[in-house]
């Protein structure tokens, strides 16, 4: 596996926020000098510099065993190097901490035995890219290496296209923004995410509003940069949360999370090298909520 630092931070510290190992077993990846910084040895209190390269060699035996569940998965395409899964709200999508099963990878070793992995030991077979547990949509799953290292290429080079709804609080001002404000981890919660100038990246979001309604609008949302969280911390910073967000709003309704959802995606086919485009309706509780906005508004 290989990390790339985002802040100047205790390497142990990092690795323990950013990883599914607990801090025990990272301990005993560095003791048995199995993690690398640029190419060398270091002490777990080593302080990262941001983009040092971090590598780990996961030969240990891994603390969580992989379990199958019968899990119910969307499939939406599949082909043999590829599974385009749409992901349901509240779903985690690999074991970690706290979570060492029901996710959906317990769901698809259910499914299948063809998922790309770098050992038998491997915790996240098949996964590529991450959408938050409480946001719903598509996400690509990579059945073999080559299927794997193309698809992660074309995602560090933002070749694949992702397209968000999100209904946000409040009415924007403009029917299209651009907000380019830098994201790091938040100073006070180390949880969460912030626009910050310090140890940030950029990010670039692009919002067009869909509808209008009570006190609420349905943007779409393009992604420059894929940072974490980055739709839900800039739809933040702009005083207008995501409605029902659990880690970003202040008012929050308990149970399915931020209305977010992945709703399109773009890419080329590892396989075929074909261009795909796939686009999947809003959720039962997403589009019962704008169905009840739409009551509401008074022309």
């Amino acid at each position: 596996m290989f990390l790339k630092a985002e802040e100047k931070e205790r390497l142990d510290k990092y690795l323990a926020n950013n990883t599914e190992y607990s801090r025990s077993y990272i301990k005993k990846l560095l003791d048995s000098n199995l993690i690398k910084v640029n190419g060398n040895k270091v002490k777990q209190s080593y302080i990262l510099n941001i983009d040092d390269e971090i590598e780990i060699n996961d030969t240990l035996k891994v603390e969580t065993k992989l379990e199958k569940e019968d899990i119910p998965l969307d499939i939406v395409y599949e082909d043999e190097g590829i599974i385009l899964i749409n992901k349901p709200s509240g779903l985690v999508v690999h074991p970690g901490s706290g979570n060492h099963n029901h996710t959906l990878v317990n769901g698809l070793l259910n499914y299948t035995d063809n998922l790309s992995k770098d050992n038998d030991d491997d915790i996240r077979p098949g996964i590529v890219h991450r959408i938050d547990k409480d946001t719903s949509g598509l996400m690509l799953v990579a059945k073999t290496k080559e299927a794997e290292s193309v698809l992660e290429r074309d995602f560090a080079s933002h070749s694949i296209k992702r397209i968000y709804y999100a209904l946000l609080k409040g009415n924007l001002e403009h029917d299209k923004i651009e907000i380019d404000a830098p994201i790091g981890r938040d100073a006070k919660d180390r949880k969460k995410m912030a626009v910050t100038s310090n140890n940030s990246k950029r990010a670039v979001t692009h919002m067009k509003v869909i509808k209008q309604y009570n006190n609420m609008c349905l943007v779409r949302c393009e992604l420059e940069t894929g940072r974490t969280h980055q739709i839900r911390v800039h739809a933040k910073y702009i005083g207008h949360p995501i409605y029902n967000d659990p880690v970003y709003s202040t008012e929050v309704i308990k149970g399915y999370g931020q209305f977010l959802i992945s709703k399109e995606i773009t890419f080329t086919n590892p396989l075929t090298k074909e261009i795909q485009h796939f686009e999947i309706p809003l959720d039962k509780v997403f589009q019962n909520k704008i169905d009840e906005l739409e009551k509401e508004i008074t022309y």
